[in-house]
């Protein structure tokens, strides 16, 4: 155990006199925090909302399909959209671009009128 003022404590203090491999790990560590922080903001997100809907209406989404919905995120995003209707298969997702977030999801086949408002394009995934 390491010693602060004599007294033993169950960690590793840090304190200003670390050697300068240690300093490298912790920039290392904190780059790779930054990285992977970054990655997860890029993700597409699903709300409350639309996880009650997938599960209501019993759509279920593959890893292959997450990661088209995110290549129609990234399409719609560098087209300047906001809220946009994505199109997969038979399903069809409001998502908010700028937020990548999921809003709603439903199958194709039980949309009654097949109207969708406040959308400002569509994406075919």
């Amino acid at each position: 155990m390491a010693e602060i003022n004599g007294i033993s404590v169950p960690f590793i203090p840090i304190v200003g006199n670390e050697s300068s491999s240690t300093a490298k790990v912790r920039t290392s560590q904190a780059s790779d925090f930054g990285t992977i922080f970054q990655e997860e903001l890029e993700k597409v997100k699903f709300s409350n909302h639309a996880l009650k809907r997938l599960e209501s209406r019993n759509i279920q989404l593959s890893d292959t399909q997450i990661s088209k919905i995110q290549n129609a995120v990234e399409k719609a995003e560098s087209k300047g959209s906001i809220d946009s209707l994505v199109m997969m298969d038979n399903t069809a997702l409001i998502v908010n671009i700028p937020n990548k977030t999921v809003v709603t999801a439903m199958s194709i086949d039980e949309q009654g009128d097949n109207v969708f408002t406040n959308i400002d394009s569509v994406v075919f995934a």
